[in-house]
């Protein structure tokens, strides 16, 4: 017998996965960046009209529809996120009820018509169903925000010391709130008594996680 499995619940946190079709690269340099990063901030609210609508809008029309979207609540408040070459990780809470879905296929699509048209692309990018896991103790909450935030370490793709300038993850944002475009910062800062402690819970984990082949399994469902 299938068991269907109950969507996320809003006012709960999720760990949110989901990778590229075929492994294709699709998060490989800083214009792709810059575009899903355009595209969290846009549909992180739940709005009226297509972000590719609203770009061709004037610049005082779009600031005072901004305006009014941003004085409503998110869907989603967002804690951490990472960009790898062929996937992304969210730890996010949802705040309206089906919030998560409508965030991750908003993304998903936006960005995907964007890469598709650059690359002379056709079809789908991402996995049909993404992954979630509900988080549910506050000691998993922040070792999940670590695992997200050190992912391009762990994954050999950059060393630590270059974790603290990478935008890709958004520990960067942690580090220099000038950085910070969306980031919910508080939940997390609220569990270390200065910068240095929170860096230092980072660096002390790299070598564990790259041992640790099968932590994909701890945080992640596989359904």
């Amino acid at each position: 017998m299938t068991i269907k499995r109950l969507p996320p619940i809003t006012g709960e946190i999720y760990h949110i996965y989901n990778k590229s079709i075929a492994d294709e690269r699709i998060f490989g340099n800083l214009n792709y960046l810059n575009k899903i990063l355009k595209i969290i901030d846009f549909y992180r609210y739940d709005q009226n009209i297509r972000l590719s609508y609203f770009k061709k809008m004037k610049k005082k029309v779009q600031e005072n529809y901004l305006l009014e979207v941003k004085n409503t609540q998110p869907l989603i408040d967002i804690y951490a996120q990472s960009f790898m070459p062929n996937h992304f990780h969210f730890l996010l809470k949802q705040l309206k009820n089906d919030g998560i879905k409508k965030f991750v296929s908003n993304i998903q699509n936006s960005f995907a018509k964007l890469f598709n048209i650059i690359n002379n692309r056709d079809g789908s990018l991402f996995l049909n169903s993404f992954k979630f896991k509900r988080i549910t103790k506050e000691e998993e909450f922040i070792h999940v925000c670590r695992y997200i935030h050190i992912n391009h370490v762990t994954s050999r793709i950059i060393e630590f010391d270059r974790l603290a300038t990478y935008y890709f993850s958004s520990y960067s944002w942690y580090l220099d709130s000038r950085l910070n475009r969306f980031i919910k910062t508080d939940l997390i800062w609220n569990h270390f008594k200065s910068k240095e402690n929170f860096i230092k819970f980072h660096q002390d984990q790299i070598d564990y996680q790259r041992r640790l082949s099968d932590i994909k399994k701890l945080l992640l469902d596989d359904d």
